[in-house]
């Protein structure tokens, strides 16, 4: 069944084009070639209907335009033009015999550049002796034809413009002549074989005087002009118009101004040297008026990077008119680079955007609210059904209103940039400042007037301006089709309220009796009077209109959006100059001045505001156009002049404003400028635009968009890098401890400031040179790139250090984590999880160690476990004090910028200070972090590298322990008490000078029980760790698994039969969602409670987890197993072996009394350099091999420690102070020390592992520990962990 079509309509209305990326570039114009509605379409073919005899005037404006158009591309081509002969080969000697093969192919090239030079000399020739010709036709005493009109007069000024901008191209431009010269001079080589060369060489001789004469072409404009004296008053007409336009500012676009003071000077020089008497102007214009008007505009842009200069031009142009000599006045104006330095203070003070953004910024902010409000108001009007006339006519009049004046700001705003970049190129930096390694003495010129011509405060107002002007354009366009019908309807009303009231009431009044004046009001109704739009009206009020209004009130109509045509506006404003001037070009005083004027000055104001009025409706009317006009800033780019004047191909991004305009907003962090990073690539967009459209120039855009290419890869790496710093900086000030801020007097420091990339990081369209950009894309694809390089240097930087900067690396991994957090809320990047894992080459569902784990084993292996010692009272491992005997290679520390860190140096400083604090240990904190780095995948196999390890270390030793054996005496019985403690200590000497010649044997066996006594100790602080993850778990868990605590403390766990209550509330919603039909979705809920049942068999499977140190225990037990034979051997008469044991306890005995003799005699630093874990060691292996109890009996300094405290006891206390203990207090006091530890260690041994059931854990492929299982003590019994290569 088709769908109506109004239904279709509707629906249709309800969807939105429009997305949330926020509107920070400036308009997005079509590329058009099209002219505007400034300019008839039809060249003023329409006019003649009008019947005012303006043929001959129109047929001359049309002749002009089509010049100023032939003109404007010439121009193009001057101002684009490059020296050929930089690109010619130079030929070596060996092949002088091609020397005229390289004249003709060089001639041949070289011609067609030079036969675009001939056609412009030929096109100024002609262009000037038409526009002399017009002008002397327009000029005759007797009126034979009507005008010049206003448009008329218009279009001569912009000929004579664009021939004063040819005449100063040729000047500036000095590789024409160079080419020029090259190419006479192979001319010359080639043209001996020709015949009839002669027209061919008047013709370049007719090109040199053209190209080398200064000012060429006004000098024939001169001699045009004057062939007939009599256009004297032509040039004052067009003299007066420019004053006067330019005092009032009667131009409405910044470009109409830049013509009039352009063209000033030269019509001023062309009048004053006329053979009659030239003081008659100084009659019309005073003197002073101009000299103001020069001195207030000292420069005038001409060109992108060529300015002019009123006083250069009448200064230069005086020499050539000897006439012209006589006006000191102007001859002592200044140019730009000759003003005192009080005069360029203040004109540098009008010139400076810096000096004026304050201002700037008051009128945007102001006039956006209020068009805002107008549009607003204009929207609500179109919502509303049979409104008012009066109030819709004041809602569009006022969005009129805020139409001229957004237009005036913006070439307001236009031109100050136009301005100030005139000032920079008229006064160059002399002492440019570098912060790079820059000789002074290399600095090109355009370095001087752009790159070091702009301070950082000059760059940030540009920027703003920038912005404002591409705003506020952005903001009109978009309003384009809201606001037509207003502005059309309003013009409308603007005209017939003019043509059908304010002339009504004059025809009855002021030119009542004034026949010729009453006549041409009446044309003025005629041509434009829209006499249809009172139909509506009722008879009465018809008739009354119909009848010329004779009532004293207005006649009444309804504005139409229907505007007045280019022609009928340029005949408007010709009647209105017929009614004032009588169509006298002699009148005194000014257009609109009173002198001997029969008109009263309420009439003649009003034909003078509604004379400028037409002036803007052109511009209102061409909205589209105008707005482009107005915010085309291309020309910050353009540098023709200076590339070759610096005699290089192009200048380096550094000195593109455009670009020095974004880098400075990266650069400065700026919070407020931000948003407006992306304003400044519109400048490429204008001037590739300028450069395809009005250069037509290919190798112009290819050079923009070459650069574009360049500075936008740089710009998002700056950008991004940006971004990074800021949100690093964020998560490193967030994680930083708040007792440590609040304790800090300069804690403010550490806080961030914030910025506003929320903005860019929404944008997705990127308008570039025709291309849509998806900066958002390229902003997460960049991040996500150095999110990975960051973890990678970390760990790089990880691999470089030992393992107590774990606690530095899990605390720099979780900044980077956070910030990644804090990114992944305005942009799609890819899970830190993954890119972690990425990293740590861990990404295989069958890898189980990782990067870190197996970093963290070799170093363990290379550097912990050889280098660090325990100290049992504090639960750390230290570095020992002596220098280890392989020094550990390691590679050196990467160096990378502060926002791989934490993102300032401020608070690199802080974090590093708590890195610090963790930096000389390992101990409970270093095992924290390991746990949550490795997590439950790559944690056993750590351990299991580790046990492994272990098993090595006991099969390492075997053979040591073998060789001690074989070595010890045969019989060792108890020591005697009667020789005392000296006695004992000579006796256990006696009895171990036997190892003398096994010392590095020794030193050997210590060194592999202290790293198994390390590791079990290690493997004890992780078991610590692992049951607060527990539980942590466990309370988070056990409500929803239906874990109750009972009386005693005991968890109770539900009955088999019963759901627990994650079960059961999963179960409900899928029971209920079935039941009720209207529930959507019914399916997933049912998905969802299998999902609970699983994750219940999951958690509770888990509940009883055992012991990492028991299973390190019962593996360590199982290895030992196999050396029983030899380090436990049974006594073969059943009884205790008392002196003819030599079992591991007899060894490692004999090893401790050796271990601390030497540490307290021979070597003081002995200790210090195996710690505490040779007591665990050594004292796991006696336990695990049974032989504590015959440890405890047999052991050396056990005996030596009863005979002390026998001798202590018998002793008589008047005898307490005998020196029988005397040299052994520090022995003795060692042996204690080891008693008390060997006696802690065996305790938590029994503890742990009782050797009576053989019981241990196990441990799951998961990680996850089991309780106690009885199991057969084999070393393959523990192969459910993960392999070490695995």
């Amino acid at each position: 069944m088709a769908v109506p079509v109004e239904e279709a309509i509707a629906a249709l209305s309800t969807f939105s084009l429009e997305d949330d990326q926020p509107e920070i570039q400036g308009p997005g114009f079509w590329v058009s070639t099209e002219r505007g509605a400034t300019i008839s379409p039809i060249e003023y073919s329409d006019v003649s209907a009008y019947r005012l005899s303006l043929s001959e005037d129109t047929k001359a404006i049309n002749q002009l335009n089509l010049l100023v158009r032939e003109g404007k591309e010439m121009g193009s081509v001057l101002y684009t033009y490059r020296s050929c002969v930089k690109a010619l080969p130079q030929l070596p000697d060996s092949m002088k015999q091609s020397q005229a093969d390289l004249y003709l192919e060089t001639y041949q090239v070289l011609d067609l550049e030079m036969s675009r030079l001939r056609e412009i000399q030929q096109w100024q020739a002609s262009a000037s002796s038409k526009l002399a010709a017009d002008m002397q036709r327009f000029s005759r005493p007797e009126r034979r034809i009507n005008g010049p009109t206003i448009t008329h007069i218009w279009s001569m000024l912009k000929l004579l413009d664009v021939l004063v901008q040819l005449d100063h191209l040729k000047n500036a431009k000095a590789s024409i002549p160079n080419d020029f010269s090259w190419y006479k001079r192979t001319f010359t080589q080639v043209s001996v074989q020709w015949q009839d060369t002669d027209s061919m060489r008047e013709e370049l001789d007719d090109l040199q005087i053209f190209l080398s004469t200064r000012w060429a072409i006004l000098l024939n404009l001169h001699v045009e002009m004057f062939r007939v004296n009599n256009v004297e008053d032509i040039l004052q007409v067009l003299i007066v118009f420019a004053v006067e336009s330019l005092e009032l500012n009667f131009a409405l676009l910044f470009p109409e101004r830049h013509i009039l003071l352009r063209v000033l000077p030269v019509l001023v020089v062309l009048a004053a040297s006329s053979e009659k008497d030239s003081e008659s102007l100084y009659k019309r214009v005073k003197i002073n008026r101009l000299v103001n008007i020069f001195k207030n505009d000292p420069v005038i842009p001409a060109f992108p990077d060529l300015h002019l200069s009123p006083a250069a031009i009448l200064k230069e142009l005086s020499t050539y008119f000897p006439k012209f000599l006589a006006q000191t006045r102007f001859l002592t104006l200044h140019s730009p680079h000759e003003l005192p330095p009080r005069e360029a203070q203040d004109y540098q003070r009008h010139f400076l955007i810096i000096n004026h953004i304050g201002a700037v910024r008051v009128e945007h902010d102001d006039f956006s609210i209020r068009f805002a409000s107008a549009l607003n108001q204009l929207a609500l009007l179109k919502t509303m059904d049979g409104a008012d006339v009066e109030f819709a006519k004041e809602v569009k009049g006022n969005v009129y209103d805020m139409v001229v004046e957004g237009f005036q700001l913006l070439s307001r705003w236009s031109a100050r940039i136009w301005e100030q970049c005139a000032w920079k190129f008229s006064r160059p930096c002399k002492e440019p400042v570098s912060t790079e390694l820059h000789e002074p003495s290399s600095f090109s010129d355009y370095e001087k007037v752009v790159r070091y011509n702009y301070s950082a405060e000059e760059r940030k107002a540009m920027v703003e301006l920038v912005s404002y002007i591409k705003g506020i354009g952005s903001l009109m366009q978009k309003s384009d089709t809201l606001v037509a019908d207003a502005l059309w309807e309003t013009v409308h009303a603007e005209v017939q309220d003019f043509v059908q009231n304010i002339l009504a009431t004059m025809l009855r009044t002021t030119f009542r009796k004034k026949k010729d004046l009453s006549r041409i009001l009446s044309d003025m109704r005629t041509l434009s009077a829209d006499w249809m739009a009172n139909t509506s009206k009722p008879d009465s009020d018809m008739q009354g209109f119909q009848h010329g209004g004779e009532e004293s009130r207005g006649a009444f109509f309804y504005p139409r959006p229907v505007a007045p045509t280019a022609a009928q506006i340029h005949c408007l404003q010709f009647l209105i100059y017929e009614v004032v001037s009588g169509g006298n070009m002699r009148k005194p005083g000014g257009l609109f001045g009173n002198t001997g004027s029969e008109i009263s000055v309420n009439d003649l104001k009003q034909l003078e505001t509604f004379f400028y009025k037409l002036g803007f409706f052109l511009h209102i009317l061409d909205y589209t156009a105008t707005i482009a006009n107005l915010t085309d800033l291309g020309f910050l780019w353009f540098r023709e002049f200076y590339l070759e004047s610096s005699r290089v191909i192009q200048f380096p991004i550094e000195c593109s404003l455009p670009w020095m305009l974004v880098d400075h907003v990266i650069e400065s962090q700026n919070a407020g400028l931000l948003e407006s990073v992306l304003i400044p690539f519109d400048i490429y967009n204008d001037a590739s635009q300028h450069a395809l459209v009005v250069l037509k120039q290919r190798f112009l855009y290819d050079e923009i968009e070459a650069e574009v290419d360049n500075c936008f890869d740089i710009f998002i790496a700056k950008l991004c890098d940006t971004i990074f710093t800021y949100y690093k900086s964020w998560a490193a000030s967030e994680l930083l401890d708040p007792s440590f801020l609040f304790a800090l007097d300069i804690g403010e420091k550490f806080s961030v400031q914030p910025m506003r990339f929320s903005a860019l990081l929404k944008v997705t369209r990127v308008k570039l040179l025709g291309r849509t950009i998806n900066l958002r894309s390229l902003i997460s694809e960049r991040l996500n790139k150095m999110c990975r390089e960051n973890i990678e240097f970390l760990f790089d930087r990880f691999e470089s250090q030992d393992i107590c900067a774990i606690v530095e690396l899990e605390k720099l991994l979780e900044v980077l984590q956070l910030a990644h957090e804090l990114l992944c809320k305005d942009l799609t990047l890819d899970s830190f999880t993954l890119m972690l894992s990425e990293m740590q080459e861990n990404v295989s569902l069958v890898s189980y160690s990782s990067r870190l784990a197996t970093q963290i084993w070799t170093e363990m292996q290379n550097d912990f476990l050889p280098n660090f010692i325990l100290c049992n009272t504090t639960q750390r491992f230290v570095r020992s004090s002596r220098v280890p005997p392989v020094p550990v290679q390691k590679p050196s520390v990467p160096q990378a910028k502060p926002n791989f860190y934490c993102g300032t140096q401020d608070l690199n400083s802080a974090h590093q200070s708590f890195a610090r604090l963790h930096s000389a240990f390992f101990g409970i904190p270093h095992m924290h972090s390991i746990v949550r780095l490795l997590g439950s995948r790559s944690l056993p196999w750590l351990i299991r590298a580790l046990l492994d390890h272990v098993s090595n270390k006991i099969t390492y030793l075997e053979p040591m322990i073998t060789g001690l054996q074989e070595v010890l005496p045969k019989s060792i019985g108890l020591l005697p008490f009667d020789g005392g403690v000296s006695g004992c200590v000579r006796v256990v000497q006696e009895h171990l000078n036997c190892w003398q010649s096994k010392s590095e044997l020794k030193l050997e066996a210590l060194r592999g029980i202290k790293e198994i006594g390390s590791i079990l100790y290690w493997m004890s602080l992780l078991d610590i760790v692992l049951r607060e993850v527990d539980t942590s778990q466990f309370m988070q868990t056990a409500p929803w698994l239906g874990i109750t605590p009972g009386a005693e403390g005991q968890a109770i766990q539900f009955q088999d039969g019963e759901d627990s209550p994650i079960i059961s509330l999963f179960k409900s919603i899928a029971v209920t969602s079935v039941s009720n039909p209207s529930f959507p979705n019914s399916s997933s809920f049912r998905v969802l409670s299998r999902q609970a049942e699983a994750a219940d068999l999951l958690y509770k499977s888990n509940i009883n987890a055992g012991s990492v140190l028991e299973y390190s225990l019962a593996f360590t037990s199982a290895v030992l197993d196999k050396y029983c034979t030899k380090w436990s051997v049974a006594p073969k008469t059943g009884f205790v072996d008392i002196t003819t044991s030599k079992d591991f306890y007899r060894i490692y005995s004999g090893l401790q009394m050796e271990y601390l003799r030497e540490a307290v005699q021979v070597q003081p630093g002995h200790h210090g350099m195996l710690g505490d874990s040779v007591a665990w060691g050594g004292c796991t292996i006696i336990y695990l091999l049974g032989q504590q109890l015959h440890f405890e009996l047999f052991d050396f300094s056990h005996q030596v420690l009863n005979v002390a405290e026998v001798e202590v006891a018998s002793t008589t206390s008047a005898n307490r102070n005998s020196h029988f203990l005397q040299g052994f207090e520090g022995l003795l006091e060692a042996m204690k020390k080891a008693r008390r530890l060997n006696n802690h260690v065996f305790s938590m041994l029994k503890a742990r592992c009782p050797l009576e059931d053989k019981q241990a854990c196990a441990i799951r492929q998961s990680g996850a520990p089991l309780h106690r299982v009885k199991f057969e003590n084999t070393v393959s019994a523990f192969e459910t962990l993960p392999q070490k290569g695995a």
